[in-house]
């Protein structure tokens, strides 16, 4: 009956067909993966860390973990010299459920840059609806450097503990602090750094590493699905081997023409702007949190709070862990930036419980949804592995006046992420291994004319206006806009509307009419039922550990 359902709704979208799409029709491209042939790929149980971490989070969705398998790529550290260093990739594969050879195999990837996919790999099909999971095995890779491949590079360990320096906003104390921890991580990338990958992991680098990954996967053609800095690696694909894509979707669209430093700053507009969003949500229900009815009241009330957590972090030990938790204002805002990436109850509830515990006097509370540990070691692979992306794909700005000028200029009317993002990007003043040039995007007469993307319009990591610019780039493309949406990446996000799209194009081929089709968002989430300030456990969204949630993705 589901199914039945489905179609009808697939139906009334306005679809039309791409036609037959033959996997078996193009003739290799050129380019320098074209010259390394892998080894076939040996697919295993997977580590049994890895699978309770998989049951652990989707089993509840589907049973994956019962499923998932493991296998290991080799592929050159430089495809320059096919025949030298190589590096490994952790690969997963999520079998199809339905009889007979699957539809195909969809590689996805998360995002970041930076992002682990091994993992993300059996999300999206658990995630995926029954018919999907029915055609399709979903595989998923951790990136060069990351995660379960090898090497995978981490700097520093200790960066993230708490409290970290306050960002500021640009005067001299917190410039020179900030400059001396970037100038140092920067430094401690290139120590750890024992076989020279860091002069490998530009986007063109992951472009190779995809069209090995096809290759080895016996595949004439790639079918991916990319989130966030997922669509400018698939788009980067797609431009470089324009004749080996099937299907492509990308979703929560990185504008080709900012990266990555202009891309920064847009997002700083963003943030800003879905914060403020929030603190309005906030007031709305000053019966449940307490901290204003108005949105500047609560806007007042968190930036008056940041400053008191520069002067005084709220500390706080877990008695059963023994665990050190601290929250300062670095810790606070990078927390809270969450809620600019998602509309989401168990987020904005956590967060505005949280914030009405310190105004109560509850540290452990607020201390349990902003705190982070004050000693021990954090994983930093993902942050390492996103600057030596972004820092090396493209020459960013050597002056650090030209650096201070921007960030001064935005955060006088946009003050919420700003000097905290230019401190995430920090290290790139000082990265050791050259910039090179970036991909130009869809400067290729063959490019692929049927690639279907997905976008919120007020989306703050990958804003609307570069999705647009992406669009324009992919000639024949069409785009499925969730308007008034402020979700980073729509796909698998509830929306029955966006989801038939998404199946509706890998199962049959099939594409809205319009190059750009508009479908209505999901609207504000409300406070559980009978919830109060006080009724936060449980929903607690998780502290973030490093000083930006989530980049890109």
């Amino acid at each position: 009956m589901k199914r039945i359902v489905v179609a009808a709704a697939v139906a009334a979208l306005g679809l039309t067909g791409l036609g037959a799409t033959s996997a078996q029709a193009a003739s290799p491209p050129a380019g320098p993966a074209g010259g390394f042939d892998p080894a076939a790929l040996d697919w295993h149980a997977c580590p049994a860390d890895f699978v309770e971490t998989v049951r652990s989070s989707y089993d509840s969705l589907y049973p994956v973990s019962k499923i998932v398998q493991c296998a290991e790529l080799q592929v050159p550290l430089d495809y320059g010299a096919p025949n030298g260093t190589k590096i490994t990739l952790q690969l997963t594969k999520t079998p199809h459920t339905g009889d007979g050879p699957a539809q195909g195999d969809i590689v996805v990837n998360p995002g970041g840059p930076g992002g682990g996919g091994a993992l993300f790999g059996p999300r999206v099909f658990a995630q995926n609806s029954p018919e999907m999971r029915e055609a399709y095995n979903v595989i998923g890779f951790d990136p060069r450097g990351v995660g379960m491949s090898r090497p995978a590079l981490s700097c520093d360990t200790a960066y993230t503990n708490a409290p970290r320096p306050a960002y500021g906003d640009g005067e001299i104390g917190a410039v020179a602090t900030w400059l001396w921890r970037s100038a140092g991580y920067a430094r401690d990338c290139e120590r750890a750094d024992e076989i020279g990958l860091l002069d490998h992991v530009k986007t063109i680098d992951s472009v190779h590493d995809l069209e090995t990954i096809r290759k080895a996967l016996g595949n004439e053609r790639l079918d991916y699905y990319g989130a966030s800095y997922g669509t400018y690696l698939g788009s980067s694909y797609a431009t470089v081997y324009p004749k080996r894509v099937d299907k492509m979707v990308l979703d929560g669209n990185v504008g080709p023409s900012d990266v990555w430093y202009d891309a920064n700053l847009n997002q700083d507009v963003a943030f800003d702007e879905n914060v403020e969003y929030y603190f309005g949500w906030i007031a709305q229900y000053d019966d449940v949190y307490h901290l204003g009815d108005t949105r500047k009241k609560v806007h007042d009330f968190f930036y008056g709070l940041r400053d008191e957590l520069r002067k005084k972090p709220v500390r706080h030990t877990d008695p059963e862990s023994g665990q050190e938790l601290a929250v300062g204002p670095a810790e606070l805002t990078d927390v809270v930036l969450n809620a600019g990436y998602r509309r989401s109850q168990a987020i904005w509830h956590g967060y505005a419980a949280g914030l009405s515990a310190y105004k109560n006097g509850d540290a452990a509370t607020f201390a349990g949804t902003f705190g982070s540990p004050t000693s021990g070691e954090a994983d930093d692979n993902g942050y390492a592995m996103y600057l030596a992306t972004e820092c090396t794909d493209v020459q960013w700005p050597r002056s650090w006046w030209k650096w201070y000028r921007d960030n001064a200029r935005i955060n006088a009317k946009h003050p919420f992420t700003t000097w905290g993002n230019a401190w995430f990007n920090a290290p790139c003043l000082f990265w050791g291994a050259k910039a090179g040039e970036p991909v130009d995007v869809g400067a290729t007469p063959d490019l692929p004319d049927d690639i279907l993307m997905f976008q919120s319009t007020h989306d703050a990591a990958t804003p609307y206006e570069g999705a647009l610019d992406l669009h324009k780039r992919l000639r024949g493309s069409r785009m499925v806009v969730q308007d008034g949406d402020r979700t980073h990446c729509i796909v698998h996000r509830g929306s029955e509307v966006v989801d038939a799209y998404f199946d509706a194009y890998f199962l049959r081929g099939e594409r809205p009419a319009e190059r750009i089709v508009h479908v209505p968002d999901l609207g504000d989430p409300k406070p559980p039922a009978g919830a109060d300030a006080e009724a936060a456990a449980g929903l607690r969204a998780p502290a973030a550990a490093l000083p930006k949630a989530d980049v890109i993705r």
